[in-house]
């Protein structure tokens, strides 16, 4: 259900009879026969609401089909007279290391000023509430609003800032420790700083563009505090865009100390297989120079009848000679191939 606040301003002070009775071309018609602005807030407006009020309230029809459809960026439009701005208010969860980018279309002008939300975790009343703490802000009409709410979105950057930088401040320290699950740490974490660059990367330009879009007379008077909101903008942009960088070091670090942890584990594989293999060579080179006396005894152990030499006084000589010379060839042949 769409949800209408409407609220009459005049000399920066809100009209006692511009409430939320009063239709919204009704109210931008008071508001300029008064000197002042409307400024009405429609939440949870579906397509048909949004477009039925926007043809009562004069919105420009291209700057209406724009609000209709979902954006990631924050975007400044002008069309003729009219001033379509997209903001990006954020929020970080630190428990699920997210961040929630929430959508704020705002139209802007002649004596009224139309806020499109479609979140309840956006407080428009008490977005009011501040605005009417600034009275002297409001005189400067209905720009003062939109500078109000793009005061209120940069500003609320920081602690999404913080709350990521924080994060990351504990990633670096994990990196260099044995956690399989840092990498994918930094990959989600990398994603939610994506989408924080999508709505704070154009701010710059966007509040240059309305800097220069509020020297028109009939959108306010100009409050001449767009440049330190840009700069403002411009430091959180370059915050986000270190924290891509840092975010991209920290996985080619991590992918780098995986690598080397690997190798290692490699080369202390292939020495112990080394190891094993010199084992094994001395083991069967061993075993050989053992089994040759056994040979040559196994066959005079046959006990054939007809063996000439078992008759021989020197047969039983030769027959150790054999053993020995056959164990001393095949010791000095292990021992030359580097196997003994």
């Amino acid at each position: 259900m769409t949800i209408v606040r409407t609220t009459l301003y005049v000399d920066g002070v809100p009209l006692p009879d511009g409430s939320d009775d009063v239709s919204p071309a009704s109210a931008r018609q008071r508001a300029e026969e008064r000197g002042g602005f409307a400024w009405i807030a429609l939440v949870d407006a579906d397509a048909d609401e949004l477009e039925r009020l926007g043809e009562e309230l004069g919105v420009h029809p291209i700057a209406l089909r724009e609000s209709l459809r979902t954006h990631q960026r924050s975007i400044f439009e002008r069309y003729g007279d009219d001033v379509f701005v997209v903001l990006q208010p954020a929020r970080y969860d630190d428990a699920s290391e997210t961040v929630r980018c929430d959508e704020v279309d705002v139209f802007l002008s002649e004596a009224l000023i139309v806020t499109v939300t479609r979140s309840d975790r956006i407080d428009v009343d008490d977005a009011r509430r501040r605005i009417e703490g600034h009275p002297d802000l409001l005189r400067h009409g209905p720009s003062a609003v939109l500078w109000v709410l793009m005061e209120l979105t940069t500003g609320g950057y920081r602690a999404v800032l913080d709350g990521v930088e924080n994060d990351i401040d504990e990633i670096e320290d994990q990196i260099f420790g044995d956690d399989p699950g840092v990498s994918r740490r930094i990959f989600d974490l990398q994603r939610e700083v994506i989408d924080l660059a999508h709505a704070t990367t154009p701010l710059p330009d966007v509040l240059a563009r309305l800097a220069s879009a509020m020297q028109d007379p009939r959108l306010g008077r100009e409050p001449a505090r767009w440049d330190d909101l840009r700069g403002r903008a411009q430091y959180v942009a370059d915050r986000v865009l270190s924290m891509r960088h840092t975010l991209d070091d920290a996985l080619t670090i991590h992918a780098t100390l995986v690598n080397q942890r690997l190798d290692e584990k490699m080369a202390h594989l292939t020495e112990v297989q080394v190891r094993q293999n010199d084992q094994v060579k001395k083991i069967s080179s061993w075993a050989a120079i053992g089994f040759a006396p056994t040979f040559v005894a196994s066959v005079y152990g046959m006990n054939f009848r007809f063996m000439p030499e078992l008759d021989q006084p020197w047969g039983y000589p030769m027959a150790l000679g054999i053993m020995v010379l056959l164990s001393a060839g095949l010791y000095g042949i292990f021992k030359r191939n580097d196997w003994l």
